[in-house]
């Protein structure tokens, strides 16, 4: 019977060893995928996913909410461009991912699962819902110019560190006596 819980034994260390590379193979796959979700070329397919799904509600919002909604992602499209010239900072991508995973898309959802009732009927805040996703809007709106914005400073200070570098390195040093 040694030879029988033997077996056992090693049949339990085969699938224990199997388990974990499956594992392995699972967490090398998820950070690939984790990567693969940040890149710029997935930001883009996200930002013409959330468009499609504006354009297929336009009847549904109010058009200030499909021109601000569009505006929003049109923004976002200039940050990752950037991407073109140098890498994104890991904090532009944060927030462009989660403008346009997240925020955007669960603004507008709520707002399409109000009822149509309720859409100009002011609620405790003294807003009708129709005024409250504008003005999360314009939030969204904010935030987006304000990583444009940083964005765009980070490209003029990373010219001006390299003109810096470039005058030191290629004209008389400050150490010359």
């Amino acid at each position: 019977m040694a030879w029988l819980n033997r077996r056992r034994s090693d049949a339990a260390e085969s699938a224990a060893a199997a388990r974990g590379r499956l594992r392995e193979g699972a967490d090398h796959l998820r950070d690939e995928i984790t990567d693969d979700e940040d890149s710029p070329d997935a930001l883009r397919d996200a930002m013409t996913q959330l468009d499609r799904f504006v354009n297929a509600h336009a009847g549904q919002l109010p058009a200030a909410a499909v021109v601000g909604a569009r505006q929003i992602t049109d923004l976002l499209r200039d940050v990752v461009a950037t991407s073109d010239v140098r890498p994104l900072d890991v904090y532009a991508v944060v927030q462009v991912k989660g403008i346009v995973t997240d925020y955007l898309p669960t603004t507008l959802r709520t707002y399409l699962a109000v009822d149509r009732s309720l859409l100009d009927r002011p609620r405790s805040s003294g807003r009708t819902p129709r005024e409250s996703l504008l003005e999360q809007l314009d939030a969204l709106r904010t935030s987006a110019v304000a990583t444009l914005e940083a964005t765009n400073h980070e490209d003029a200070d990373a010219l001006m560190t390299q003109g810096s570098f470039l005058r030191t390195k290629f004209t008389r040093s400050d150490l010359d006596l």
